[in-house]
């Protein structure tokens, strides 16, 4: 019998998500350099997706093909673009980039309010029983977390009973519990949970990142640094706070 080569299987993995709101030749170069030198290490050779949902106008092939390549010499991986029009999507391909559907989100609008129906006759509601959500517990891990590993809890909170490593990152849909030093990235809420938190024995965090909103090394020393913490998401920023 011949020996399987590979498998294939889904995974979870970190990226950056741009909101490309505009454009212009001059002004993107610039104000993408700036924000790359806020925190080099943790944007270089980051896989990066291009969100195009929420460009104001028409972006020209020209335009897309000029983002890409500064954003690549920048050091970022650009690796898909979410939201694409179809006029767009040859040009996506030739990039060798994937084109992903717009990400689906509830409109924060008020809805108008509805016009007034017809009446119809009433028909008896049959009782409806509320089946309660299938209890997940949560992931736990007692080895150290080492550089280059990644552990992620799908659907639950994630208890590291020992260190994460420099270079080692932590994700979970729930919150994230760290019972030693944190040392690499903790991404908590990573499929938009608002409430979820961070708590760690030893916070020297290289990033902690909570539904998107992320801070990094650099202001996390002017915090608790190697103190025991929490982190947790104040509106659109992250708060940091001693235990």
């Amino acid at each position: 019998m011949a020996k399987v080569c590979f498998q294939m299987k889904g995974t979870a993995f970190t990226a950056v998500v741009m909101d490309l709101q505009s454009y212009s030749a001059d002004l993107f170069p610039a104000q993408l350099k700036q924000k790359i030198d806020t925190a080099p290490q943790f944007f270089n050779a980051s896989p990066l997706v291009l969100n195009l949902a929420s460009f104001e106008g028409q972006l020209e092939d020209e335009q897309l093909e000029h983002v890409v390549t500064v954003c690549r010499e920048q050091g970022l991986q650009p690796i898909a673009c979410r939201g694409a029009t179809t006029e767009l999507r040859y040009t996506i391909m030739g990039l060798g980039l994937a084109s992903l559907p717009a990400s689906k989100s509830k409109s924060s609008e008020i809805p108008a309010e509805p016009a007034q129906a017809a009446p119809v006759k009433a028909e008896k509601k049959q009782p409806v029983v509320e089946v309660a959500p299938a209890f997940r517990p949560s992931k736990v891990i007692t080895k150290p977390v080492r550089s280059g590993q990644q552990v992620y809890a799908e659907g639950c909170d994630l208890i590291v009973m020992a260190a994460v490593s420099e270079g080692a990152e932590v994700l979970a849909d729930g919150h994230i519990h760290v019972y030693g030093p944190l040392r690499g990235r903790a991404l908590a809420g990573v499929k938009g949970d608002t409430d979820a938190r961070v708590f760690c024995r030893q916070m020297e965090a290289e990033l902690v990142s909570i539904a998107g909103y992320f801070v990094m090394n650099e202001k996390l020393r002017e915090l608790c640094w190697k103190e025991a913490a929490h982190a947790y998401l104040d509106g659109e920023s992250i708060q940091v706070s001693a235990i």
